[in-house]
């Protein structure tokens, strides 16, 4: 068993007071009992609905090596089998940790925010990364104020590279989370009517996005998309918080990580880019003019922190997505199959026009159709409305012809939508499911897109479950 930390690094590391016999270390760290592997420290967080110290004794059976619970709730806990460190606050003890990974870490430190983008350019940094070091990332979305400081705890001490997404929906959120992680370099993927519910305009989730500024390591570096409209404001409000070296991705000439050639196709793009100052090519195996600016801070990035460039975008052949971000399935259904685009995991105005331009570009085959699955974009607030019936520009016009909707919001586009365009509006996800399964023919291709809160990913577990996969196809 490696260690990521000796016991007496972990206590010191969170400044606990130890009862029992130590172990020698511990292997990985937990908040979690269902998925604790032996030897794991488990880290008993109270929750907004879930108390941690209730799962000590379920952590014990699942092998945790050591459990780190608060002192005032001790008395509650029993008389408990496995070693235990005591702390004030757990949650603050995690973070104590963190702060001391990070500060006996050697490793180039890369951290992500925006409103769309930041998963997907976070795993495709770890991705090409990969092909040139160590490298240790977020796992999932872990961006808020448990899951930066421990994705922090859990970074060995040994990685060449970390790669951490810090996500935020209200102001100074970010700010304290880029102070724990300390990055060498800063990507700002993009500003777009995301959380917009929680602020004015744009350019107060430009501001908040710019908190990741202030923690920028002397002498890092800023990343941001040049073609954005924010690009301005946020080149602005680096330098304000003291950054020197602030660098653009995109197609705009004055671009430092500039996109020279693109080919787009259905499962992979071709592309040619000049990244501070050599000329790269690549294939990017996920498809999509969204994810060709998100690998263009990509290569941005491994170029900053000194990778290996060629191996870098070599690398950039094998990308493919996750669940809910792009992932793609054949599907087989009697007649021929159908191609699912799993998209059920975030959604905004941006990411909206990101995938419907994917589902656009998916080609059909015999009698085929193209057919978007859409539920509601949420945290909008007031401009919930005119933002939903917006999305209509996207669809008409297009190769969607086919439409399903769910979900309270989504009746604004449903309105809008002309009488040409086939829509079946329902009012939630289960609703949707039975109308959604009888519609399909051979030929089709599905793009199921909303906010993870809609529960749209039980459309795409139902699909998956009545239709065998034929094959793992390119992913977005």
């Amino acid at each position: 068993m490696s260690l990521l930390w000796t016991s007496e690094a972990l206590v010191a590391g969170m400044d606990g007071r130890p009862l029992g016999p130590m172990p020698e270390g511990i292997s990985g760290i937990s908040i979690d009992s269902r998925t604790l592997q032996p030897g794991d420290a488990f880290f008993a967080i109270k929750g907004e609905t879930m108390d941690g110290h209730d799962f000590a004794t379920a952590a014990i059976k699942a092998g945790a090596g050591v459990l780190v619970v608060a002192e005032g709730k001790l008395p509650s806990l029993g008389r408990l089998t496995a070693p235990i460190i005591v702390v004030e606050d757990v949650l603050a003890a995690l973070e104590k940790l963190g702060a001391a990974a990070r500060a006996r870490s050697e490793a180039k430190i890369i951290a992500v925010t925006g409103s769309a983008g930041k998963t997907t350019t976070k795993e495709a940094l770890r991705h090409v990364l990969s092909a040139v070091g160590k490298v240790h990332a977020s796992a999932q979305s872990f961006n808020n104020h448990w899951g930066v400081p421990l994705t922090l705890a859990r970074m060995p001490i040994d990685c060449d590279y970390a790669v951490f997404e810090i996500g935020m929906n209200h102001p100074d959120e970010i700010r304290p989370l880029v102070k724990m992680v300390r990055p060498h370099v800063a990507i700002v993927t993009m500003i777009a009517a995301a959380h917009l519910g929680f602020f004015r305009n744009l350019d107060e989730i430009a501001r908040a996005k710019a908190e990741i500024f202030e923690g920028l390591e002397p002498e890092g570096a800023a990343i941001l998309n040049r073609d954005d409209g924010r690009w301005k404001l946020l080149d602005k409000m680096a330098h304000a918080a003291g950054v020197e070296h602030v660098y653009g991705f995109g197609e705009n000439a004055r671009s430092t990580f500039r996109l020279v050639k693109c080919e787009l196709h259905a499962d992979h793009s071709d592309i040619t880019a000049r990244i501070g100052g050599h000329e790269v090519t690549a294939r990017v195996g996920a498809p999509g003019r969204h994810m060709v600016q998100n690998v263009l801070a990509v290569l941005g990035a491994a170029h900053l922190v000194g990778a290996d460039l060629d191996r870098a975008a070599l690398a950039l052949a094998d990308l493919s997505a996750e669940r809910g971000r792009g992932k793609r399935h054949v599907l087989r259904l009697p007649g021929g199959p159908i191609t699912l685009i799993d998209e059920s995991y975030n959604a905004n105005p941006a990411s909206m026009g990101a995938a419907m331009a994917l589902l656009n570009a998916t080609p059909v085959t015999g009698e085929g159709r193209r057919i978007a699955v859409l539920g509601d974009m949420l945290e909008l607030g007031d401009h919930s409305a005119k933002l939903h019936a917006a999305l209509a520009d996207l669809i008409v016009g297009t190769g969607t012809q086919t439409v399903f909707l769910g979900g309270p919001e989504m009746r604004a586009l449903a309105e809008r939508l002309p009488g040409e365009i086939r829509t079946e509006y329902r009012a939630g996800v289960e609703e949707l499911k039975p109308v959604l399964l009888a519609a399909l023919k051979p030929g089709d291709v599905v793009m199921i897109k909303s906010s993870k809160g809609i529960g749209f990913a039980k459309l795409v577990d139902a699909l998956l479950g009545k239709f065998p996969a034929q094959t793992t196809s390119k992913q977005t």
